[in-house]
């Protein structure tokens, strides 16, 4: 394969912040006083380097992979669901379906690396298989050097596709059984936070559930020892649909548009592509706080503030697609609110 280069990704520029700032004040509100929406004001038109930002034609992207660590008992469901939930989405019965058609969001589905084999023409399927399903991390790397760098290229290449000409806004999923395993070793070797905080109930385990696969994973970790290269621990212990997610995190950056990160494993293959380029950050949205454990503590490790807390733990971009009506809004307060001049309303005291 060709050598592994990453797209360049420039500083979102404040050249207008202050014009911004002045905007946003000058509705007919209290200074401040929608609180995080106008702190997403400012970040979608800081990055769209504009007074009127627009959010165009988005898209929720759903990568898909299988995981050799589900030979281990990791996971309350067998590996077959993956394939079987890709096909959910597919023909529009899952809970993705459901919240994107609520807000007019197009759904695709990417086979990063799904174990199974389509019918001949699978409609609307993006077939970017890497091979069928990781390697038991277990017992040995997940992927090799070059597979894990085929799959951060292959994500940016996607989002350089026609197709997505249009879209400045994207939300990032997935789908994988055993992928909160792939994610929690991922998170522990980038931001040093000790595996068992990072360790959660995945699907529901119970509690002996939760310390079985801690332990096991505990074992996969000392196979190792402490990594601290992106590429190496993807290769290691990652899953295809996140490094696939990570490279197509960087090709939204490098393109100068927003992503919404949705959680646990969209935020591991964000900690990959922020290891390997930090301005990545400066485009991304973190939609809600999950309730696998971990979440919590990587979130506060880099000081974000997440939009929601609904106790979710679906994946599947749920989360990013319940935080997309807040992005919305944030938008037309900014492009469609009056100014206390427009209004004729004083926003001096008068006394």
């Amino acid at each position: 394969m060709s050598p592994f280069s990453l797209p360049s990704i420039s500083p979102v520029t404040d050249v207008l912040r202050t014009s911004i700032r002045s905007k946003i004040d000058n509705k007919t509100k209290p200074l401040g006083s929608l609180g995080d929406l106008e702190t997403l004001a400012m970040l979608l038109a800081e990055i769209q380097n504009t007074l009127s930002p627009e959010l165009k034609n988005p898209k929720l992207i759903l990568f898909a992979g299988d995981h050799g660590i589900t030979e281990e008992p990791v996971s309350l469901y067998p590996k077959d669901v993956t394939w079987q939930m890709v096909l959910n989405f597919l023909s529009g019965g899952a809970c993705a379906n459901v919240f994107a058609k609520h807000s007019h969001i197009d759904v695709e589905v990417v086979d990063a690396g799904v174990d199974h084999d389509w019918e001949e023409n699978t409609p609307k399927l993006i077939q970017r298989k890497i091979r069928k399903g990781t390697s038991n991390f277990l017992k040995q790397e997940a992927m090799s050097i070059e597979e894990a760098k085929e799959t951060i290229l292959s994500g940016i290449e996607l989002l350089s596709e026609k197709q997505y000409e249009s879209t400045n806004i994207f939300l990032f999923g997935e789908m994988g059984i055993g992928n909160t395993s792939a994610a929690s070793l991922i998170l522990s070797h980038l931001t040093d936070i000790p595996l068992r905080k990072l360790v959660g109930r995945g699907t529901g385990l119970n509690n002996s559930g939760k310390e079985n696969k801690f332990k096991i994973l505990t074992e996969a970790y000392q196979r190792t020892g402490k990594l601290k290269d992106p590429i190496e621990i993807l290769s290691e212990f990652g899953g295809f649909e996140i490094g696939m997610m990570a490279g197509a995190m960087i090709g939204a950056a490098a393109q100068r548009k927003t992503f919404v990160v949705d959680g646990f494993i969209s935020t591991a293959a964000f900690a990959i592509a922020f290891a390997l380029n930090p301005t990545v950050k400066s485009y991304a949205i973190f939609s809600h706080l999950s309730e696998e454990e971990g979440h919590t503590i990587v979130l506060e490790h880099w000081k974000i503030k997440p939009l929601l807390r609904l106790n979710l733990r679906l994946g599947e971009g749920s989360g990013a697609l319940a935080a997309y009506p807040l992005i919305e809004l944030s938008v037309k307060f900014l492009n469609e609110m009056a100014s206390f001049a427009d209004a004729g309303v004083s926003n001096t005291d008068s006394k």
